[in-house]
């Protein structure tokens, strides 16, 4: 311990300090510590903070948490690509302890005469205040201490002025016997690093002709795959990722489905990397040329599209550095390079690298080949099994990049054991791929999802339902429903997500006994009729963009800070929330986890975390279907998963109720659906009317109506809106007849 008060446990620090905390642009980042002293004198804290310029940013001072806790809050908000630091400084607050020492002795009936001390010990503390407010403040400072010092005066005059000075003060406090804590780091990203959203494809496969009798195969080009940058765009996308784009090596090509002998049409797998053409800075020539690249990020830029690039460092035994760095390699007992092994998996087409060999030489090289693809444009890298390489390389390798290019972000894609992931996030990788394929229940999702808020100040998710490596049974087997239910998960837990071409077509073919694709993309073109599918309904692309538009439209999406889980009664349903507390935009979502049959439930939800008092009643609006309803801290929820496995609403504040209607009369022109809340009870949706000349909404017969009057002989019903159904009953039964588990329609789209 160093200084008068002790600070301890700050946050956010990373692995004891080691490596910075992060956060981007424009992010509230929580800054906490332990501070306490002796006695009963009032304790002060605060934090300093500098930007990457070295200059200080404003005083902010840190107010105290629960009580008897002795921890102290604040937020600090960074607003440039750098490397910032932050320091907590405890201090002894004068005026808060003579405030308190004042208020107390009056409050207990004590003079002028027994409070001379306290009076004297005012105006020394306000006389230091003089030189610390700002200008237009002094005069009333000035005359608080004339005030105090007014022996003609009631005691109670002279010291309410200094009284009404606390909230200046505390803006602006008298700070004596400062203890300053240990400087920490903190590294703010660009907001993509944070916030983004993913789409994969293979440029080859964009254009692509397939093979006949007559011709051969022929590839995809950089100027063939143009054309699917609007269609990629439309889906609300704004990070698109290339598979490695360089020469596929020959020696030892895979055939399709990972067959070990390539026939003379197999293009092989682009991680194959290198050969006679060129290694890790070279093109494929079958997709084009240097400027073909270039103007294909050009044209993706255009679209609001970032190309993000694959990293992979490995090698087909015909990269030019095996003959050329033969020491990169490990070299095995008869002599031969050794390829990569996951026994019982052999990769025969790919050499590792070997980092010890010649661990300075590899550094510059792969240096090299970064800055050269930055260079071209590039400014995002996914990186191919990180764990696989040293772990002091990738510290090295991202803050050397960082140091001259502070906005390039790398994702890395590590599916292992979680001290690894969590230990490539805090040596700077910006993001990572996730457990989230591998989450398939509530339960299990809420639990992973906590686990990541709990670690955001090192390591930010991008959730992805599907790789070209990665088909999940739950996507084998779930139909349709489940590719809706997993990109609500991935879009709307997590501030980044992802998707691999195909998702959107409801790809689902596995090669038997595998968790892969059948026909796998890696291995073969694989040209698709995206303006087909999606002319004829069977495309996911619309239900995508809606869940993108969502994400931008709502400031609350753009955080993992503010995900919050409520409470549901039904293990087959997850929900959650988000608010952003600048605007106050609130997003509530349930979803089902449940492909196949209806689900009901009822919430519970945390009402102080959605910014209401837990009497308070809303309007939320369905961003799926359009529906309104008003909902109260208990609320009953069906979801139906062949029309919508889940509910994205979005919170409004209850509106004006309309004039001029009779209390206890039902307004012209309104279905069983629209019933006001002052008379259904508060569970009716909100949708618009129908014409006169149109038939009536279906009849709600779903919950029985609460026990309040309505006009006429009948009880008043509610209904459903878009065929789901969100209200705010009390007590969410199903009706009679009906169970969670209703049967639901099978979707003839969905084929085998």
């Amino acid at each position: 311990m160093s200084g008068r008060f002790p600070i301890e446990d700050v946050s956010p620090v990373v692995a004891c300090g080691r490596y910075p905390a992060k956060a981007v642009v424009d992010e509230l980042v929580p800054v906490s510590a332990r501070a306490y002293r002796e006695g009963h004198d009032a304790l002060g804290c605060n934090v300093v903070w500098h930007g990457p310029d070295g200059v200080t940013r404003p005083f902010t001072r840190m107010r105290p948490g629960e009580p008897g806790q002795d921890r102290w809050h604040a937020t600090i908000r960074p607003d440039a690509v750098g490397e910032w630091s932050f320091t907590v400084e405890a201090f002894q607050d004068p005026y808060l302890t003579w405030h308190n020492a004042v208020t107390k002795k009056v409050a207990a009936g004590q003079g002028a005469t027994e409070l001379a001390n306290d009076l004297a010990e005012g105006v020394r503390v306000l006389t230091a205040a003089l030189a610390l407010v700002p200008g237009g403040a002094a005069g009333r400072v000035e005359a608080a201490v004339a005030a105090l010092g007014d022996k003609e005066a009631d005691l109670a005059r002279r010291v309410a002025p200094a009284l009404d000075l606390a909230d200046l003060l505390w803006d602006h406090p008298v700070r004596e016997l400062v203890t300053t804590g240990t400087p920490h780091l903190l590294w703010v990203d660009r907001p993509r690093a944070l916030f983004s959203a993913w789409y994969e494809f293979f440029p080859r496969s964009e254009g692509a002709i397939p093979a006949t009798v007559d011709a051969p195969a022929r590839s995809g080009t950089f100027v063939t795959a143009l054309d699917r940058l609007p269609g990629v765009a439309a889906m609300g996308f704004d990070v698109l990722y290339l598979p490695p784009i360089h020469p596929i090596g020959r020696v030892n090509r895979k055939g399709r489905n990972n067959a070990l002998t390539a026939g003379p049409d197999d293009v092989g797998s682009p991680w194959a990397i290198g050969a006679a053409e060129g290694g890790h800075d070279a093109i494929h020539p079958d997709l084009g040329t240097p400027e073909d690249f270039r103007d294909f990020v050009v044209a993706a830029a255009e679209q609001g599209l970032e190309v993000a690039m694959d990293l992979a460092l490995q090698c087909a035994p015909d990269h030019p550095w095996v003959t050329e760095h033969p020491e990169w390699f490990t070299t095995r007992a008869d002599g031969s390079i050794a390829y990569a092994e996951n026994p019982p998996k052999k990769y025969q087409d790919i050499y590792p690298v070997n980092f010890d060999n010649d661990p300075e030489g590899i550094r510059a090289e792969v240096l090299r080949v970064v800055r050269h693809w930055i260079g071209e444009g590039v400014r995002i890298f996914r990186v191919d099994n990180p764990h696989t390489k040293p772990f002091d390389f990738w510290h090295w390798l991202i803050a050397e990049v960082k140091r001259t290019d502070p906005d390039v972000l790398f994702l890395a894609e590590a599916f292992t054991r979680p001290a690894i992931m969590h230990g490539l996030g805090k040596i700077g990788f910006t993001q990572s791929y996730t457990y989230f394929t591998w989450r398939t229940t509530a339960a299990e999702m809420r639990e992973y999802c906590e686990e990541l808020v709990a670690s955001v100040d090192w390591m930010r998710p991008n959730f992805w339902p599907n790789t070209p490596d990665i088909l999940h049974e739950s996507l084998q087997h779930g139909g349709p429903p489940m590719f809706k239910i997993r990109a609500v998960l991935a879009a709307l837990l997590s501030p980044s997500w992802g998707i691999y071409a195909g998702f959107e077509l409801f790809e689902h073919v596995a090669r038997p006994g595998a968790e892969e694709y059948l026909d796998n993309e890696k291995y073969e073109l694989r040209p698709r009729d995206w303006a087909g599918a999606q002319a004829h309904g069977r495309s996911l692309a619309p239900f995508v963009a809606t869940l993108n538009r969502v994400r931008r439209e709502h400031p609350a999406l753009h955080r993992l800070r503010n995900l919050v889980f409520h409470d549901i009664d039904n293990p087959a349903l997850l929900c959650w929330s988000k608010r952003d507390p600048d605007t106050g935009d609130t997003v509530i979502v349930v979803c089902s986890f449940d492909s196949h049959t209806v689900q009901w439930g009822n919430t519970t939800l945390d009402m102080p975390a959605l910014g209401f008092d837990w009497h308070e009643r809303f309007t939320v609006h369905d961003e799926l279907t359009g529906a309104g309803y008003e909902w109260g801290q208990r609320n009953a929820v069906r979801l139906d998963p062949y029309l919508q496995p889940a509910h994205v609403l979005t919170v409004r504040r209850p509106p004006t109720p309309p004039t001029g209607i009779p209390a206890g009369a039902e307004p012209a022109g309104l279905t069983v659906e629209e019933v006001p809340a002052e008379l259904s009870g508060g569970t009716a949706p909100t949708t618009p009317a129908p014409e006169a000349d149109q038939p009536a909404g279906p009849t709600a017969t779903d919950l029985p109506a609460p026990d309040l009057p309505a006009p006429g002989p009948a009880r008043v019903r509610r209904g459903r809106a878009g065929g789901t159904r969100a209200g705010g009953t009390r007590t969410g039964r199903a009706p009679h007849g009906s169970t969670p588990t209703d049967p639901a329609p099978k979707d003839d789209r969905w084929t085998s």
